[in-house]
């Protein structure tokens, strides 16, 4: 791939990713081209490399998409990352150094500068700040794990999940400042995804090589998207996700 073509793919990966591309967002060519200043070769050479990681889908006689997202992704998403994540924190535990628990809590500290998604008032680009730091966080927790492999499979796992929690930060984030409230009351799991908190215990439970309850907590906040769906989905306040 030219430097051009990967500048295109790293563009629109990223804005599909951070759910500035939404889901099922028809791709004019010559839209996409516009906005991203792109020539012709390189935006096709994009495209194929994103159709090929289910990042954007091609329809006949339509041309590209934004690959739609949906409950039963989400669910399978779900499954599929505690396969790959939980044996990868039992690894990165065994052999991590001092080097890889300074790191952590380096990564901790930048988590817990960011603005909170609690405090109501962020906007989509603030939680893009803090998820990023999040993100950096749970790959440094896993950084010290031999298998190359099974980082590779989590990571495109964990691009895919992240993006539905993008999707429903942005739903929530474009209604009124008092329904966001709303929506965080109503949703213990979102609270306690967001929870500065639950990753202080965590990154505790890591650093003290508590095996078995790290991993218990770890599976917990894998499930935290699905359930934060579940339970705003139940008190009718968000219908973005369908079966």
């Amino acid at each position: 791939m030219s430097t051009k073509s990967e500048d295109a793919y790293n563009s629109l990966r990223r804005d599909i990713l951070e759910a500035r591309l939404a889901p099922s967002t028809p791709l004019k060519l010559h839209k996409i081209q516009e906005m991203y200043g792109l020539g012709w070769t390189p935006l096709r050479e994009a495209l194929s490399q994103l159709e090929a990681e289910h990042l954007v889908i091609s329809i006949p006689n339509k041309g590209y998409v934004v690959t739609p997202i949906s409950f039963a992704e989400l669910e399978d998403l779900t499954k599929t990352k505690k396969i790959l994540e939980l044996p990868l924190l039992q690894e990165a535990m065994e052999f991590g150094d001092t080097s890889w628990e300074a790191g952590i809590v380096a990564a901790h500290y930048r988590l817990s500068k960011e603005a909170s998604p609690l405090d109501g008032h962020i906007d989509v680009e603030n939680y893009i700040g803090w998820a990023q730091a999040h993100n950096e966080f749970h790959s440094t927790l896993l950084s010290a794990s031999k298998s190359a492999w099974q980082q590779r499979f989590h990571l495109q796992v964990t691009d895919h999940m992240r993006r539905h929690g993008r999707v429903l930060c942005a739903s929530l984030s474009h209604r009124q400042p008092e329904n966001y409230l709303l929506a965080v009351e109503a949703s213990p799991a979102l609270r306690e995804a967001y929870c500065l908190e639950t990753h202080t215990a965590l990154m505790d439970a890591v650093l003290n090589r508590e095996v078995e309850k790290a991993c218990e907590m770890t599976a917990r906040q894998i499930e935290l998207i699905i359930l934060s769906y579940n339970e705003l989905r139940a008190a009718g306040m968000t219908e973005i996700i369908p079966d």
